[in-house]
């Protein structure tokens, strides 16, 4: 608990305040102004937990940083709303329960000690009535690293376009049955299942030191963890767990499975599918994107026929980037052209509706692959000009109908290519 103390007296952040001139968002604790805290290197943290993986990822390690936001100011606001849950949860105790915040951290997740698989927002508490329990929980609105929120405009915007009825999913009027295939610390899917009220998100993650990961050092919710026979492990939640998720939790499943074999004995049909899977060497396995393996035809066959979408991350082509590394070419690389090739032609078709393309995530070298099926567009073709218009369109009424603390405006245009 002292380590909790001493941050909270850490002095202020030289960063720059976040502006809300232009848009009125809510403020985005994970805008690129506050990267300095979670994108230094590991000496400016301290370890909290490290472990040898057998899976392929080698050294796995969660590493903790200061975090400057939400300020102390703020703490009370929260601890009031922990107590007002906890009541909700227990109508009619006598013990009505009051919470104390320790502080907030970024917890980062490292294979090896230099890739960064991962960064996450937690929250850590405790009871009054038990000081020495310490709980931690990540902060579901909080997407930091800019891919993820690359990945999830280019999605949204996407199955948008297909004339899915969003809104309805958003508000827990319909079930959008979303795959997140690799799982890190599990900030997308846990954003997803917050934002989207009638999303059931299954999580596919090979090794289990990251699931222990992501439950023990990064406050996923440790109820998702499915067992082999596919049952829950835990049969049901804890107290505290449904304080911090109130049934977001009920809606993750989270799968210990390697991706093709999970795929392959899926009987599930998904809305969208977000595949985000690289090793201890940082690399995109070949299997995820030969256009002859089982994987992408199994995935053709578990996707919706009408408005399928998935969204694949990859490191940008080193030649087509500028010496920089930042500057997007009007024209893809040959392996970014191959993996967009294969699962545009294998898994959206051929059909008149079916599309792939390509955005560049800002500040980072990394790809974002959307392909989808059912796309529609005013006058029906699809050349460049009018899909991304469309894109444009529909990322503005996902930012208003999900209440993004960002927008996807930025993660839409740049570098956006339409593949042939």
């Amino acid at each position: 608990m002292a380590m909790w103390h001493r941050a909270r007296l850490c002095s202020t952040s030289k960063l720059r305040n976040f502006s809300t001139a232009v848009r009125q968002h809510i403020e985005d604790e994970g805008d690129w102004f506050y990267s300095s805290e979670w994108w230094g290197d590991q000496s400016d943290g301290h370890t909290v937990l490290r472990s040898t993986s057998d899976k392929g990822n080698g050294v796995v390690s969660v590493v903790a940083h200061h975090s400057s936001r939400p300020s102390e100011i703020h703490w009370p606001g929260m601890e009031r709303w922990l107590q007002q849950r906890y009541a909700e949860m227990h109508p009619g105790s006598e013990n009505n329960e009051k919470f104390r915040i320790l502080g907030y951290q970024w917890r980062v997740l490292r294979f090896n000690d230099e890739t960064r698989q991962s960064t996450a927002k937690i929250m850590a508490a405790y009871r009054e009535s038990d000081p020495g329990s310490v709980f931690i929980m990540q902060q579901a609105n909080c997407l930091a690293v800019p891919y993820l929120k690359s990945v999830l405009s280019v999605g949204l915007a996407s199955i948008a376009s297909c004339n899915y009825d969003l809104m309805n999913a958003v508000n827990g009027k319909k079930t959008m049955n979303i795959l997140c295939i690799g799982h890190g610390g599990g900030s997308l899917p846990l954003f997803l299942a917050s934002k989207i009220k009638g999303a059931v998100v299954h999580i596919v993650e090979i090794d289990p030191l990251v699931i222990s990961a992501s439950t023990q050092a990064m406050g996923f919710p440790h109820f998702s963890v499915m067992s082999p026979s596919g049952e829950r492990v835990l049969s049901e939640p804890d107290p505290i767990s449904e304080v911090f998720w109130k049934g977001v939790h009920e809606r993750l499943f989270l799968f210990e499975s390697d991706a093709e074999e999970f795929i392959q004995n899926a009987n599930k049909i998904y809305d969208m599918v977000f595949v985000d899977a690289y090793d201890g060497d940082d690399i995109f396995p070949y299997k995820l994107r030969d256009p002859n393996s089982p994987f992408l035809k199994a995935l053709k066959n578990r996707l919706n026929t009408e408005h399928g979408t998935v969204v694949v991350n990859l490191h940008s082509d080193s030649d087509v980037l500028d010496n920089v590394g930042s500057i997007p070419s009007p024209t893809m690389g040959r392996y970014v052209s191959g993996v967009c090739r294969a699962y545009k032609d294998v898994v959206a078709g051929n059909g008149r509706c079916g599309l792939g393309f390509t955005v560049s995530a800002p500040w980072v070298c990394n790809t974002s692959l959307a392909v989808c099926r059912g796309f529609r567009t005013d006058g029906g073709s699809l050349d460049r000009d009018k899909v991304l218009n469309t894109l444009i369109s529909k990322s503005l009424e996902v930012e208003n109908v999900m209440n993004l603390p960002f927008s996807c405006l930025q993660y839409i245009k740049r570098g956006f290519i339409l593949a042939d």
